[in-house]
């Protein structure tokens, strides 16, 4: 095995245990959204390329796909009299807006809890709880307006990519 070819299964299998111990994704299916990451920039990969790189069963790698497909990971374009799908990853700026979904949530729920407290804090571990999360929400409010600047720019390199594509294929 040459080193680039060690390089790249060590970044799959990386991927993988990222994605499972992350989103809690199924070995399978975090080791696919990793080869898909590392292998489908040109061009997506066919279910069939999936098969033969996985070496898992065919229902395996489909209920896999199926997965990334429901879970937004991934996503599959056609190719005009070709019946196959060619699978690639989401967008970087698609899944990280679902990172701004949980932050929402997260906003929400410190919301709550520094109106309850701000009403309740009787003793000093309750106003040291309030102080703690009042520095959360600063955080999470920090960490929001950083993910919106990514995301933003992700946006253009997307749009940028896409034109590239359309002008190289006309």
């Amino acid at each position: 095995m040459t080193d680039i070819l060690k390089e790249k299964e060590e970044l799959i299998e990386m991927f993988g245990v990222h994605f499972e111990s992350t989103y809690n994704l199924p070995p399978l299916a975090s080791r696919i959204l990793g080869t898909l990451i590392i292998d489908s920039c040109r061009t997506g990969l066919t279910f069939e390329d999936l098969l033969e790189r996985m070496g898992a069963s065919k229902s395996s790698v489909s209920t896999n796909l199926n997965l990334l497909l429901k879970l937004g990971k991934i996503k599959y374009y056609t190719v005009a009299g070709d019946r196959k799908k060619y699978f690639r990853p989401s967008p970087l700026s698609e899944r990280l807006t679902s990172y701004m979904k949980m932050i929402e949530f997260e906003k929400e729920i410190i919301e709550r809890m520094l109106a309850y407290r701000e009403k309740t804090a009787s003793c000093p571990a309750e106003r040291c709880n309030l102080e703690n999360t009042k520095a959360y929400k600063e955080h999470v409010l920090e960490i929001e307006q950083l993910l919106l600047k990514t995301i933003q720019r992700f946006k253009i390199i997307e749009k940028n990519k896409e034109e590239q594509y359309k002008s190289q294929s006309e």
